[in-house]
């Protein structure tokens, strides 16, 4: 009887999470209502419940279940030695650690996954969909040069703020510049325990889908950390697409009054501007970048120095994996869906030639 309900259990979860991840997204009117009914109530309910409290609750919980996964497969292992005398008994466990994958899968999909389901910024806001440096060169090495020419006027203006105090008003930001439904519900960005191993990953932070915590390494370069900030509360305002994310943090720091935040947004656009256009003329790319404030050129100097520190085979690894979690979840560029905000970012500087901004539409 007990194993008969474990199995009918696992098959109600596993069509439970098949219709989530295969069946709702097609419905048009399924991610208007995901987004407004469940997801932005769900994530205000975490944000006050979790955001003020100034350790990470989810790394504590993952922390735990690592230790519940451990004894499960100790009991697991030694089960096995005495399979044949327990083999209705291990495959009762078997099915019950499945119907628990299972229940997190579809935790996950209700309290984030959906989210990768929206359709992109570009869309959402009408941008040119054609459009691609590698159609336009010109527009490449302009927008690199307006970056630079940004970045040696903000320079000389910028401060290295505190994390509490980039917090503030990265939360600012989205309340007085976007239509986000969760940002006035203590939005806010907490330093992970993890710090040591994220930068041994090459991760300078990550949103948690379970707590809808805001992380990142404190250790990170002040300069870095207001465009991080802005990224990481992208996720937890409803923007899924790690693109995305990026457009939304580079169009809020360019929106900022904040010139610390100004000059971060541009900086980490620049260093995506500048990569790509190296690799169609090394040459150009470099000419440009000598032309940098002492201040910003030694800011790409930090970048390049940690980049080589962290450069190892977890960081590969970690990298290959997170690839392939982002594929899974319809973002088919993978991790370079990152650098889809070099030409949206551009986008968005040719619209504000013509119209200023006034409020930011998150979908």
């Amino acid at each position: 009887m007990v194993y008969r309900k474990t199995v009918i259990r696992f098959v109600v979860l596993l069509i439970v999470a098949l219709l989530c991840a295969y069946v709702l997204p097609l419905q048009p009117l399924v991610l208007p209502f995901y987004s407004k009914y469940i997801y932005c109530p769900l994530q205000s309910l975490r944000n006050v419940l979790f955001g003020y409290i100034p350790f990470s609750f989810g790394d504590i919980l993952y922390f735990a279940g690592g230790i519940v996964l451990l004894v499960w497969l100790v009991r697991l292992v030694k089960g096995l030695r005495h399979f044949h005398s327990h083999r209705s008994l291990l495959l009762r466990s078997f099915i019950r650690i499945l119907n628990v994958a299972l229940i997190i899968y579809i935790s996950f999909i209700i309290g984030w996954g959906e989210n990768y389901n929206k359709l992109p910024l570009r869309e959402s806001w009408h941008f040119d969909r054609n459009f691609s440096f590698r159609k336009d060169s010109i527009a490449l090495v302009d927008f690199d040069k307006f970056l630079i020419g940004k970045l040696n006027e903000t320079a000389p203006l910028y401060r290295p703020r505190k994390i509490r105090d980039i917090n503030a008003v990265s939360e600012d930001n989205y309340r007085r510049y976007t239509d986000s439904r969760v940002s006035f519900f203590g939005q806010a960005v907490k330093p992970t325990l993890c710090g040591y191993f994220m930068r041994r990953i090459a991760i300078e932070g990550y949103y948690d889908p379970f707590t809808g915590e805001g992380q990142i390494d404190k250790a990170l370069p002040s300069f870095m950390l207001p465009f991080v900030l802005s990224h990481e509360m992208a996720h937890q305002a409803g923007i899924a697409a790690e693109g995305d994310a990026n457009l939304m943090a580079y169009s809020l720091c360019t929106l900022s009054t904040d010139v610390s935040f100004n000059y971060s947004g541009y900086f980490n656009i620049w260093m995506y501007i500048n990569t790509r256009l190296y690799y169609k003329d090394s040459a150009l790319a470099n000419s440009l970048a000598g032309t940098l404030n002492d201040l910003t050129a030694a800011h790409v100097d930090t970048m390049e120095q940690l980049e080589k520190r962290y450069d190892n085979d977890a960081s590969k690894y970690s990298s290959y994996m997170y690839d392939a979690y982002l594929k899974m979840q319809n973002q088919k560029d993978g991790i370079h869906s990152y650098g889809s905000v070099a030409a949206n970012a551009y986008l968005l500087e040719q619209r504000r030639k013509v119209a200023k901004e006034t409020r930011i539409h998150i979908p």
